[in-house]
């Protein structure tokens, strides 16, 4: 099953973590198995041909998706998860990672099988981009 890494990055670190799992999850199962997006390029209609959903998103605010690119695509493609398998990641900078556990939530409540998720604090240092690659095996 093909696999679309969907992410939106404001500061760089959700960036860094899609990258690192994009080609993780390449090596693992081979070079054709995933693409990467960002969220502005594909539509919900576009990431919902793929079979798996690996979506990446920094908390904003009080712990809440980024509102301007990401809260909108993932509004659009949440009524066609429904049997999905999804696998979620971001970065932050204060709370306690809510933000993940309601997106996660979300997820659960619309029908998607979540697979794994992973959240890391500010810039992703080495031993998180480790966290990365491991996260990519499991899905």
């Amino acid at each position: 099953m093909k696999a679309a890494v969907i992410y939106t990055s404001l500061t760089g670190n959700t960036e860094i973590m899609a990258e690192c799992i994009y080609k993780a999850y390449r090596e693992k199962n081979g070079p054709e198995s995933a693409e990467l997006f960002p969220a502005g390029s594909i539509t919900p209609d576009k990431a919902l041909d793929y079979g798996i959903l690996i979506l990446g998103c920094p908390a904003m605010g009080s712990e809440v998706l980024e509102e301007e690119i990401f809260e909108p695509f993932f509004s659009g493609i949440e009524p066609g998860i429904k049997g999905k398998k999804v696998a979620l990641f971001g970065s932050y900078g204060w709370g306690d990672g809510q933000w993940m556990r309601d997106w996660e939530e979300r997820c659960r409540a619309a029908g998607a099988e979540v697979a794994e998720t992973l959240i890391v604090h500010e810039t992703p240092e080495p031993q998180d981009l480790e966290k990365c690659v491991e996260f990519a095996g499991k899905i």
